[in-house]
């Protein structure tokens, strides 16, 4: 086949969305697919609404012969009004890959007015959807008030390795010490950190660490908030901001946490909490969004309310008072590793879904 891929910025970004988008293309090309990725700047929201009159970029759409074009869902906003135009003149299906909408997130009520009529035009332009989750998927459908052909596509959690084994997990949670909490994902306000050192602060005399593993510049503003955060409760000798670490060095950090915390006010799916649980990390995660298809309240992690700290507190100081109960849930989180598709299942399965949905296009047209 071959295939379009529309995105914003550069498909090398270290998010969880690109990294989905990326082991896509990596599969398509390895079953013999050319794929072309059309990179957009991406400015603010407003501004990017003016590419949907773009006459270049949509001549060109017409004009190449892709057999399906994919598009990040993080780019509506420049291809809701393109993506109508093109209806009738081109020949080939739309398939938006949905990460998690715009308008699940907190913003001020007449911005989330803007963002779903807007969300809501851009999903009734495509074709077809890839999801990363159920939760997606229902949020999408519940937004649109259709339903369009589909396929639920779990991201992986294998990038970093086959991660630890139980009886390495079992070893660590019996060592004693300090708490080591990881906080894995982008500082952005969106994951939650304030909450989580607010939290952390909670814990009084309980021995604790924290680790920030992700890119302190996509939000600098946010960043700077939490470093005086950091200073004003005095906790600078227990939090390290690290930033963005390279796969070997995560697998590392991992490799030595007790557990993985980021309590989001919403993720579409959460593929940190999947790679901590390959390490043997029990989860504190959002309960907004679908998260809780791979953490188990109680089980193999926690599920807080969005902005709930005391209910975040409390989770972290059972599991630091209690190495029990630390090494039960840590088997558990690797349990349900283990039991999740690889990259290259849900590669294929995309695969699959493209290639069918491209015969039923063709057959129809």
């Amino acid at each position: 086949m071959y295939i379009g891929l529309v995105i914003y910025g550069a498909l090398e970004t270290v998010t969880g969305g690109y990294l989905y988008d990326r082991r896509l293309v990596e599969h398509f090309e390895a079953q013999g697919s050319e794929v072309e990725v059309l990179s957009m700047r991406r400015r603010r929201y407003l501004r990017n609404l003016t590419d949907n009159f773009s006459l270049l970029l949509g001549e060109w759409l017409r004009a190449v012969e892709f057999d399906v074009l994919l598009q990040d869902e993080l780019n509506h906003p420049s291809l809701f009004r393109l993506n109508e135009r093109l209806r009738g003149k081109i020949e080939y299906p739309i398939v938006s890959i949905v990460h998690h909408l715009r308008s699940s997130e907190a913003h001020p009520p007449w911005q989330l007015r803007l963002y779903r009529a807007i969300e809501r035009r851009y999903l009734r332009s495509v074709d077809a959807f890839i999801f990363n989750s159920d939760a997606t998927r229902e949020a999408v459908e519940r937004l649109a008030g259709e339903r369009k052909p589909s396929v639920v596509a779990y991201p992986a959690g294998d990038r970093l390795g086959a991660g630890l084994t139980p009886e390495a997990i079992a070893s660590r949670a019996e060592e004693g010490g300090p708490l080591r909490v990881v906080f894995l994902g982008s500082v952005i306000e969106r994951k939650g950190l304030h909450r989580l050192l607010d939290a952390l602060a909670r814990l009084g005399e309980m021995d604790w660490r924290l680790t920030v593993a992700g890119a302190l510049d996509a939000e600098p503003g946010y960043a700077r908030r939490i470093q005086r955060q950091v200073e004003q409760a005095g906790l600078g000798g227990r939090v390290t901001l690290a930033g963005q670490l390279e796969d070997g060095e995560l697998a590392d950090l991992l490799s030595r946490s007790d557990v993985l915390a980021v309590p989001s006010t919403h993720e579409g799916f959460g593929i940190a909490y999947l790679e901590g649980m390959a390490f043997g990390l029990p989860a504190i995660a959002s309960a907004g969004g679908g998260a809780a298809e791979i953490v188990t309240h109680g089980e193999n992690g926690y599920l807080v309310q969005p902005g709930d700290t005391d209910a975040l507190a409390a989770h972290l100081r059972e599991l630091a008072a209690d190495r029990g109960r630390l090494r039960a849930m840590s088997l558990a989180a690797r349990q349900r590793y283990e039991q999740h598709p690889t990259w290259a299942e849900t590669g294929e399965r995309v695969y699959r879904f493209l290639t069918d949905l491209v015969g039923e296009f063709r057959s129809s047209s």
